[in-house]
């Protein structure tokens, strides 16, 4: 039986939040973010094995938050790098180091301020990777008219051609890993950009226009929203 994991990306320090206090850290409906992102996986009907990625200077205030809203999902941890691709690598040595990875695993990578994934789109998404279909990304279309270029100068994009990234995207275990032997580049925003330097087989899976980042302030007004009318 193959064996499923994902890498939860929660290191970063939400500069763009205008806080001290990272965001994946910030309370919604009641309890950390984190924790909503966290127990999404757990409940989703893929087993997989939740490898969390957090500053270790956060870790003792995770902690405490922990203790105090009695959070006791299981996952294991370990602490991240100084870029997003450097926290990832570090994720996927520490499922190397722990555990003997076999044809047919999955590993998937998920952005901690992603608290609405559900767990229909996981289980789908992890489904869907396959041999011949080793790396799927969600996506959703964009509902904008899009433009490209600078302030100056810029032109109109199809819509249609555009999709709007995220995650969690998940892999072939042995594709993600050749893909992490890589020097990081300034153009590897995630991990689709990441596979795509070294292969062109990235598939796209509808998203869910719900499967929010929390990026601003305003973005947990819209969280507790959706959460209060059922995902």
């Amino acid at each position: 039986m193959s064996q499923h994991f994902v890498i939860i990306v929660a290191a970063g320090s939400g500069s763009r939040m205008s806080s001290d206090l990272p965001k994946q850290y910030m309370l919604l409906d009641a309890k950390p973010i984190l924790m909503h992102t966290i127990d999404q996986f757990a409940k989703a009907n893929v087993q997989a094995n939740i490898i969390l990625v957090i500053s270790e200077s956060m870790q003792a205030f995770w902690d405490e938050q922990c203790k105090e809203y009695a959070f006791h999902t299981s996952y294991q941890i370990c602490y991240g790098g100084a870029s997003r691709f450097q926290s990832v690598k570090n994720g996927l040595r520490y499922i190397q180091k722990n555990y003997e990875l076999s044809p047919g695993d999955v590993i998937g990578v998920h952005d901690a301020a992603r608290p609405l994934v559900s767990q229909t789109l996981i289980e789908n998404l992890y489904q869907s990777c396959k041999p011949e279909n080793p790396a799927i990304i969600p996506a959703v279309q964009s509902s904008n008219s899009v433009r490209l270029g600078s302030l100056k100068e810029s032109k109109a994009v199809d819509r249609d051609q555009v999709w709007l990234v995220q995650t969690p995207q998940v892999f072939e275990a042995s594709l993600f890993q050749e893909a992490y032997k890589q020097e990081e580049e300034s153009t590897f925003t995630d991990d689709a950009s990441v596979i795509e330097k070294m292969s062109n087989g990235l598939t796209i899976y509808p998203g869910d226009h719900k499967n929010i980042k929390i990026t601003f302030k305003e973005d947990i007004a819209i969280a507790q929203y959706y959460l209060n009318n059922t995902i």
